[in-house]
């Protein structure tokens, strides 16, 4: 991930005319922003467009993530790209820069009606309550096949943001309705994978007899994992989780502990942004704010096709 406020070039010559100045800002850290911005560049060059690239990480921080806006609008870029840290706080900052006239295209996060109407150009989206849904289908199915009529499940959640949220609703819909004496016995805000460890390891402790965790992205998935390897849980406590990586792959293909993962592709998630951005740019919007981007379902028979396609590690 290229450092706070830099630059970079990407996509390919095209037929030579002037660079379009793209901003862009990733949430955090974590490996699917990286697979952001490698779809970004590829879909930079797949457009056959000369792109200058101002790239920074808000950090989960709504406070950094204003400052990026405003030096990216006083940079006049042409468009601005960015996952948001908060649905509330980050208003100020996209209005501000929708008020200067540059369209910002939300990836992944965003804010929420009415300002998501009234200032954001483009929402790139995988559908956060079937990115949910899927889960909690295939999550209820294992348990159907387990013969556990009332499983106990753990969250370890990112619910500051409201796609999460969304996430577990979407979970909560199909557990229900295929084992409806289900309960969330604990939901605890993760963070990296050792803030998720140490969260999913506080759920054990306190029900030592979880049947499962929802992990609802990808360091939650990772920290989840190690809590129930670490608590001689292995073939009694499962989990479920959201993103994909390469670690994460590898633990599904294993099948021991993780039993199903859904994914909303970076590189897709990047190139879905950036065409989105481009078309501001040239003045073309979206039929609707909301540009739905493709939900996948992998399980440990499909682990290996993931790895495959991304031999190089990126999501």
């Amino acid at each position: 991930m290229a450092a706070c406020g830099s630059d970079s070039e990407s996509g390919a010559g095209g037929s030579g005319g002037d660079s379009v100045k793209l901003g862009v800002i990733y949430l955090d850290t974590q490996g699917f922003y990286g697979g952001v911005k490698k779809g970004i560049d590829d879909g930079a060059a797949e457009a056959g467009t000369n792109i200058k690239v101002v790239e920074t990480n808000a950090q989960d921080d709504a406070s950094k993530e204003s400052t990026f806006m405003t030096n990216l609008v006083a940079q006049q870029v042409d468009a601005i790209m960015l996952s948001a840290s908060s649905a509330t706080a980050s208003v100020p900052a996209i209005r501000a820069a929708s008020q200067a006239d540059i369209p910002v295209i939300c990836y992944n996060t965003c804010i929420t009606e009415p300002d998501l109407g009234k200032y954001v150009t483009a929402y790139t989206l995988g559908d956060p309550e079937e990115f949910g849904y899927q889960l909690g289908t295939a999550a209820a199915e294992y348990f159907q096949s387990a013969k556990i009529d009332a499983p106990r499940i753990g969250v370890v959640d990112c619910e500051f943001l409201e796609v999460c949220v969304q996430r577990r609703a979407g979970f909560d819909k199909a557990m229900k309705e295929k084992l409806p004496a289900y309960t969330i016995v604990a939901n605890q805000k993760g963070g990296d994978a050792s803030a998720s460890l140490t969260a999913a390891q506080n759920i054990l402790t306190a029900h030592p007899d979880l049947d499962g965790f929802m992990g609802e992205y990808g360091d939650a998935t990772v920290g989840a994992i190690k809590a129930v390897q670490n608590a001689d849980r292995v073939g009694k406590t499962v989990v479920f989780g959201g993103d994909m990586t390469t670690d994460i792959a590898n633990a599904l293909k294993d099948g021991s502990v993780l039993k199903a993962q859904v994914d909303i592709g970076g590189q897709t998630m990047g190139k879905a942004a950036v065409k989105a951005a481009l078309d501001a740019v040239e003045g073309k919007k979206p039929a609707e704010v909301v540009v739905p981007v493709q939900v996948d379902l992998y399980s440990p028979r499909t682990a290996a096709d993931w790895l495959t396609a991304h031999a190089d590690g990126i999501p």
